[in-house]
């Protein structure tokens, strides 16, 4: 046996080479042998003693920091039952391990580790991001920019009505076309051209973007908000997303154009039966069982400042309807056939018309309690949905209510006969100006209450008296300028109450939630376009 030098031994170190095994060739004794791995340029048996003590200590550690990972809560995140790939906490947990930090040059800095934790800094960071809820940007006022667009419907609506009731009156009384529920079927199937022509002044400002595009984005406005109406949720839930709310929002349209038809069906019955003043009086107390309504059907709470503000409407009406001892129609005509009437026919009228009024304080409390979406929705998409839900009134009237008609014309009791020459050009103006009140009128309930449209209706008792002296050249009587005078404070008062309360609600409902306001995110306002692919922009309503 000999002696012989190793690569896989320390230096120094004996070995024994059985005899007759030792090779040929005379030992190598140069800096490098030759060797089946590559040898490290510094071997651990040649440091010093204290830097291998240090070394070994740091293995050590390593070991039982990798031992602790492996031993974690299987119920954590799965990064964080996997070996670490940060640095151990430690004295020597900043120190590079080869010389340089790595992590800075792949541009990832490396995050401390939590002190008194075994957990990987990364899982800590993916529970603390599970745990909190998406905030959403507080839009600007939404109470404000809702006034400011109710207010130029509310002028809208006014101009257009005054042009409908003259145009009404004028062909009831000086054109001899009487036809009641022809007309009424006439004038609410004329809604059904709402939501075409809104469709087009949306197209008008998006002409930017592709048809498709447009139409996709527009049919999924329509349905995420007739889901909303569905649910009450302004945001809406996985549950409410997945139902498809057609079907609910039939029943609602049907529901609702019943009691509209009969308040509209009772004027035009009772125009003919009792006088103007007690038609005037009794319709427009539809203020009154709005507000009654409200408080039984949307809650809303008895307040002083509202109920005496409908209370002071009423009053005016009153003075207006009963301050004068003169009986004539409004508008150009000369007198209502109503007014000749005896007692029992008048008592009949008032009847019926005190139905109508009752049926059209509740039509306007049903749709703001089944058609309109929840508060808190952007004023631009309730106004879209206003006059959609208007068209689906239309399109229902014209499919269904002209059922009516074939019954009356055979009874004899409204002889059915289209109108011709100048009464079907004045009909037209007084359906198409009928639509656009509506619409608007529609618009005004969903972006402020039913109490509040109902006073602001009554603002064209005033306005209607200024048009006919303007057109007969009869001078305001003192009660009809003492009586709108009353409807103008009352209505100012009622809109400062209703303001106030819709600001009270909107701070309560941001203190009870996260979730502030939708903003708003007009389909018609331009810039608002889609993404790259043509989808819709996600909004905080759609999470």
């Amino acid at each position: 046996m000999t002696t012989s030098d190793s690569s896989d031994s320390n230096v120094g170190d004996i070995v024994f080479t059985p005899s007759g095994t030792e090779s040929p060739l005379p030992p190598f004794t140069g800096a490098h042998k030759p060797s089946g791995r590559a040898r490290s340029p510094l071997r651990i048996s040649s440091l010093q003693p204290t830097v291998k003590d240090e070394s070994h200590a740091r293995r050590h550690q390593d070991r039982l920091l990798f031992d602790e990972e492996q031993d974690l809560d299987p119920s954590d995140d799965e990064m964080a039952v996997k070996p670490s790939m940060h640095r151990p906490s430690g004295p020597q947990a900043h120190l590079p391990l080869l010389g340089e930090d790595k992590s800075l040059i792949r541009g990832r800095p490396q995050s401390p580790r939590l002190a008194g934790s075994s957990r990987s800094p990364f899982a800590s960071r993916r529970s603390t991001f599970r745990s909190r809820s998406p905030t959403y940007a507080q839009p600007e006022d939404v109470v404000r920019r809702k006034y400011i667009y109710a207010s130029f419907f509310l002028v809208l609506s006014l101009i257009t009505f005054v042009v409908q009731t003259e145009t009404a009156v004028y062909i009831q009384h000086e054109l001899k076309w009487d036809k009641a529920y022809c007309m009424m079927y006439f004038t609410h199937g004329s809604w059904v051209f709402l939501w075409p022509f809104q469709l087009l002044v949306i197209r008008i400002q998006k002409r930017k973007i592709s048809w498709p595009a447009f139409w996709r984005r527009h049919k999924y406005l329509l349905k995420s908000t007739a889901q909303m109406v569905q649910s009450q949720e302004l945001y809406l839930s996985p549950a409410a997303a997945s139902v498809s709310p057609w079907p609910y929002m039939i029943k609602a349209t049907a529901f609702i154009t019943t009691f509209l038809t009969m308040a509209g069906g009772s004027w035009y019955v009772a125009v003919n039966l009792t006088s103007p003043s007690d038609l005037t009086a009794i319709y427009n107390c539809s203020a009154f069982f709005a507000y009654v309504f409200s408080i039984m059907l949307l809650n809303d709470r008895l307040r002083f400042d509202k109920a005496f503000s409908v209370g002071l409407a009423i009053i005016g009406v009153l003075i207006v309807a009963y301050g004068d001892k003169d009986d004539s129609t409004p508008g150009p005509g000369t007198s209502n056939p109503g007014a000749e009437q005896g007692f029992s026919t008048k008592l009949l009228g008032n009847i019926i018309i005190g139905l109508g009024s009752v049926a059209y304080g509740l039509y306007e409390v049903l749709y703001k309690r089944f058609a309109c979406p929840p508060e808190g929705t952007s004023p631009g998409r309730g106004m879209i949905f206003a006059n959609t839900f208007g068209s689906m009134v239309g399109l229902f009237t014209l499919l269904v209510l002209w059922i009516p008609l074939p019954i009356l014309h055979i009874t004899g009791l409204e002889r059915f006969e289209l109108p011709t020459g100048r009464t079907a050009g004045l009909l037209a103006i007084s359906t198409l100006s009928n639509a656009v009140f509506s619409g608007s009128f529609l618009v005004l309930m969903s972006l402020t209450s039913p109490v509040l449209s109902s006073v602001a209706s009554l603002l064209t008792i005033f306005l209607v008296g200024i048009t006919d002296w303007l057109i007969t050249g009869k001078p305001l009587s003192s009660a009809a300028l003492a009586g709108g005078a009353l409807i103008i404070v009352a209505f100012c008062m009622l809109s400062f109450a209703t303001y106030r309360e819709m600001k009270e609600e909107q701070v309560k409902r941001e203190e009870d939630s996260d979730k502030v306001f939708e903003d708003d995110e007009d389909d018609f306002v331009p810039g608002n376009e889609d993404d790259e692919l043509g989808r819709p922009k996600r909004r905080a309503s759609d999470d």
